[in-house]
C-alpha cells in the first residue's frame, strides 16, 4: 500500500501542531509545504518517506513517497504517528481543569486541540535538551541542523535530501575534533558523547523506561553525566508524555507566567511549584499551553 488514514479525536488542531513544526527553517528531521509535514521514519529497518495532509472530515491522510509499504509497516508508521502527536492522550479532563482556572481558560479557548508534538526517540530527545541548555532557540537549531547534516542518515528524493536524527553508535565514537568545529561548546560536547554511549552501553534505553513511574524513569536518566533535572523532565514529557513530568526550571514557563499575571519580575520557583500543584497530573500540558503563550 501507498496510502492510509488515522482518526483523529475531535480535540486535536492540526494547524496547531504544524504551526510548531515550522518553528525553526533550519530543522531537517521534517519539512512543511502547503499544510502538509513531510518526515522520514525508521520503520522495520526501513527509512519511509511520508507525507501528511488533514483531510475535509478532519481525519490525517498519509502518503508514502518511496514506494509501497506492507500492512504491518503501515501499522507501525501508524503507531509513530500517533505518538508523534499524541493522538491517544484524552485531553477532556484536561480541557475541564483549565475550565476553572483563570490562567489557561484563555490559552486552551484560543489554542483548543494543541498537542505535544513529541519526539518518539528518547535519544533525540535528550540530545535536543542537551543542545538548548543555556543558549536562544534559534541558536539550539542552529546547532541541531549542523549535528544532522554531518552525522544523520539521509535520502535524497525528487531533489531533496531528508534527514534521520544521528544514531547513539555513531554518536558514541565522537569527540571534540568533531563536534567543536560545529560550534559546541566542550561541556555540550562532552555530554552528547556520554549519553550516547549510555545508550551504546544499554545503560538506558526508551524500552528500558517503558511503563515505569515517572520518579524512577527519571532517576534513571539522571544517572547519566549532564542529564539534570530540567533535561530528564523534558525527555520524559516529549517522549513518553508522563503528563505529570514538566521542566520545573524553565525559564519559558516561568515568562510565560510573569507575562499573564502582569508581575513585574520572573516568579520564584516557590510560586511555579504553588501555580502548578492546581494542575497535578496534568503539568505537561499546562506547560505546553504556557510555552503556546509566549
Amino acid at each position: 500500500m501507498n496510502q492510509f488514514r488515522i482518526s483523529v479525536p475531535a480535540e486535536f488542531s492540526f494547524q496547531f501542531c504544524l504551526d510548531f513544526l515550522k518553528r525553526s527553517p533550519k530543522e531537517l528531521l521534517h519539512k512543511v509545504e502547503d499544510d502538509c509535514a513531510i518526515k522520514l521514519a525508521p520503520i522495520n529497518n526501513r527509512t519511509i518517506l511520508f507525507k501528511m495532509a488533514q483531510a475535509t472530515d478532519n481525519a490525517l491522510e498519509i502518503k508514502i513517497l518511496n514506494g509501497r509499504i506492507s500492512k504491518q509497516e503501515a501499522a507501525e508508521l501508524k503507531n509513530f504517528i500517533i505518538e508523534w502527536f499524541d493522538l491517544d492522550k484524552d485531553l477532556k479532563p484536561f480541557y475541564e481543569l483549565a475550565e476553572r482556572d483563570k490562567l489557561l481558560k484563555p490559552l486552551v479557548e484560543k489554542y483548543y486541540g494543541y498537542r505535544i508534538v513529541g519526539q518518539p526517540d528518547l535519544f533525540e530527545s535528550l540530545i535536543w535538551a542537551v543542545l538548548g541548555q543555556q543558549i536562544n532557540l534559534q541558536f539550539a537549531y542552529t546547532l541541531k541542523h549542523r549535528f544532522v547534516e554531518k552525522f544523520g542518515e539521509r535520502i535524497n528524493f525528487k531533489g531533496n535530501d531528508y534527514f534521520l536524527f544521528p544514531k547513539s553508535e555513531i554518536v558514541a565514537t565522537l569527540s571534540d575534533d568533531d563536534l567543536l568545529p560545529l560550534q559546541f561548546s566542550r561541556q555540550k560536547s562532552k555530554y552528547v558523547v556520554l549519553i550516547a554511549q549510555a545508550f551504546c552501553s544499554g545503560m538506558v534505553s526508551k524500552n528500558l523506561l517503558t511503563g515505569i513511574p515517572l520518579v524512577m524513569a527519571k532517576e534513571k536518566l539522571m544517572e547519566i553525566k549532564g542529564v539534570g533535572n530540567w533535561t530528564a523532565n523534558y525527555a520524559l514529557m516529549k517522549t513518553f508524555r508522563y503528563s505529570d513530568a514538566f521542566p520545573l526550571e524553565d525559564a519559558g514557563v516561568h515568562n510565560a507566567i510573569k507575562n499573564l499575571k502582569k508581575m513585574k519580575t520572573k516568579p520564584t520557583l516557590d510560586q511555579v511549584k504553588r501555580i502548578f500543584k492546581k494542575y497535578k497530573d496534568w503539568e505537561a500540558y499546562a506547560t505546553l499551553y504556557l510555552w503556546k503563550s509566549l
